[in-house]
């Protein structure tokens, strides 16, 4: 098929026909597979393919689940343009988007939230979107907490939310929650999906799948439906009307008219298919992969254009996590000396070819973060993370009582320094070199990718593993701050996500404080912040290695209005949750 093709692709109730060499023949199996209709034809240039990976599993094990809130849902490969959110954030610009929320108001002590939202909103089924829809979708997450995802989040802080009106919700907390709405918002992969009361009530929320095609659902208030879903392929068509037209806040309908959502395969595989222009985008793929697209297909381009890093900094800056509950990871000059026995350059240039960089703390460089750190500008002069000072390291652990043995080894008290480094398939070009490195430096490491490092890891059983952190994106450190509490007074109940295992009770106040603080205060934000880094930095909790990229290939052959450094309006990861900006902008090359 050739750039100029439109030729219509054509999905039938028995199979589903291939776009040029891409698309294999599926028979339509399973109960509410497809619609009884024929699915009608869409050319080739108004579909846009992408390659999604759900655990690097070669099937969409979710394709009969289309709705957020049961475990085992995602919506990453689909479902999330289906649940339209109160308002979009978009990191990049530093800007909320108001959605199907027009306003909303905390009231003087933050232990209640008005929120207003549109008139003239229908769901797909004809019925009216209202507050009602709101306040059920609260209340049902909140109940039934744990069980759903969000759940426990909901239930720490919601008493009770009521419809007032058609677009009034009071939502009544149990203790000030400032960043409640934020919460909801949908950036990245964190918002809250509203979804329809007419449907879901009466239903086991923690069960519905919101899945039958024959009978329209899901039902949306989105200008998509689900025509077809398979283990093989997804495929979402555009509806012919959408109230975000109808009141402004765009100015069309996409004009994407068919999204085929594909899951992964080998990453090789990926590459040739992007090359050939079979799919129009895919997952971050690792930058030598990325070199060879873009000599081979010019049409192809990244956030960064054809140059290095070819992506975006992500929210997830990377770290050597150490077990910090075990010797001698406990002693905080042992993670001091780990730290400068590391060489960031060196990582960033024999395992990524360059296509990287650094950044001092557990926080994305974005625009809204950056006078956090300046901050504390003369306290990372004090606790330089990020350097790599092989002597300073060694006098850290003489002076703690080790000593190299005849072998070259760290030892004490007749044990070796020992760090088995654990993590997934996304570290495995930097994870070797960072072993290699502590190896040289007479640390006994290794690196190895183990099928159970997740559930490992989340509980605690490991001694080393590189992994990241999903914590602040805006002007408000929060949500980082919070990842290595070990108690909070502030959250009740609150579920801390604190992998290093990390304790310090003076910066669990701190947080606690921060947490009841209203983002806009940045006065106040600006103290608590800088007395938490006092304690966090000489303690190094975790070691800082560089910053994760989304390395996006985005095909133009097709479509062009990819968000770039250029365009930087939102991040580019058609997973996350604001991947409808990204629809909103997308228009056909040809």
């Amino acid at each position: 098929m050739t750039a100029t093709d439109s030729r219509p692709t054509r999905l039938s109730r028995r199979d589903i026909v291939k776009t040029g060499a891409l698309l294999a023949t599926v028979p339509l199996i399973g109960a509410g597979a497809a619609s009884a209709q024929e699915i009608p034809e869409v050319a080739r240039n108004r579909t846009l393919i992408l390659r999604w990976s759900q655990n690097s599993q070669p099937r969409h094990i979710d394709f009969d689940l289309w709705s957020g809130y049961p475990v085992g849902a995602n919506h990453q490969n689909g479902l999330g343009l289906f649940y339209e959110p109160l308002a979009f954030y978009s990191a990049f610009a530093d800007e909320t988007i108001p959605w199907l929320a027009e306003s909303w108001e905390y009231n003087d002590d933050l232990t209640e939230l008005r929120i207003v939202t549109r008139s003239g909103i229908t769901w797909s089924d004809g019925e009216p979107f209202s507050a009602e829809d709101v306040a059920y979708t609260l209340n049902a997450v909140r109940d039934a907490a744990a069980q759903v995802r969000w759940g426990v989040d909901v239930e720490q802080f919601v008493e009770e939310a009521t419809a007032e009106s058609d677009t009034e919700t009071l939502v009544r907390f149990k203790v000030p929650a400032p960043r409640f709405f934020y919460f909801m918002t949908y950036k990245y992969d964190i918002g809250l999906y509203i979804v329809p009361k007419h449907i879901f009530e009466g239903q086991d929320i923690a069960t519905f799948k919101a899945f039958d095609i024959e009978a329209g659902l899901p039902v949306t208030t989105a200008p998509w439906k689900v025509v077809f879903s398979s283990p093989e392929q997804k495929v979402i068509d555009r509806l012919d009307s959408w109230w975000a037209v109808d009141q402004g806040l765009v100015d069309a309908l996409p004009q994407v008219e068919r999204i085929i959502y594909l899951p992964w395969t080998e990453e090789t595989q990926i590459a040739q298919q992007l090359i050939a222009n079979e799919i129009d985008c895919s997952l971050d793929l690792r930058p030598l992969t990325m070199e060879t697209i873009l000599v081979q297909n010019p049409a192809i381009i990244t956030h960064t254009g054809t140059e290095p890093p070819y992506g975006y900094v992500d929210w997830w800056p990377t770290s050597l996590y150490v077990n910090n509950e075990l010797e001698p990871f406990s002693d905080p000059d042992v993670r001091w000396a780990l730290s400068y026995f590391i060489n960031r350059d060196q990582i960033i240039e024999v395992a990524l070819a360059g296509a990287g960089s650094t950044y001092p703390l557990p926080l994305p460089s974005y625009p809204g973060l950056a006078p956090f750190v300046e901050e504390i500008s003369d306290l990372l002069e004090e606790y330089p993370t990020l350097e790599h000072n092989p002597e300073k390291g060694a006098a850290l652990l003489e002076g703690a009582g080790w000593a190299k043995n005849g072998d070259g080894l760290w030892e004490k008290d007749g044990q070796t320094l020992d760090l088995d480094i654990g993590s997934f398939a996304v570290m495995a070009d930097i994870g070797p070199v960072v072993a290699e490195q502590l190896r040289q430096q007479g640390v006994n490491a290794s690196f190895a990718m183990p099928p159970d490092f997740f559930d490992r890891f989340q509980q605690g059983e490991y001694r080393g593993a590189l992994f990241g952190h999903g914590g602040s994106v805006s002007a408000d450190p929060y949500f980082t701050l919070r990842l290595y509490q070990s108690v909070t007074e502030a959250v009740p109940g609150g579920h801390q996500v604190n992998f290093s295992l990390w304790r310090n009770e003076e910066f669990d106040k701190i947080v606690d404080e921060m947490a009841v603080t209203p983002p806009e205060d940045q006065e106040a934000l600006m103290d608590q912040w800088r007395r938490a880094m006092e304690i966090w930095l000489p303690e190094l909790p975790d070691i800082q290695i560089q910053e994760w990229y989304h390395r996006i290939p985005m095909n133009t052959t097709y479509w062009q209005g990819w968000p770039t450094q250029d365009d930087p309006y939102v991040n580019g990861a058609f997973w996350h949750l604001t991947f409808q900006l990204v629809l909103n902008r997308l228009t056909p090359t040809q």
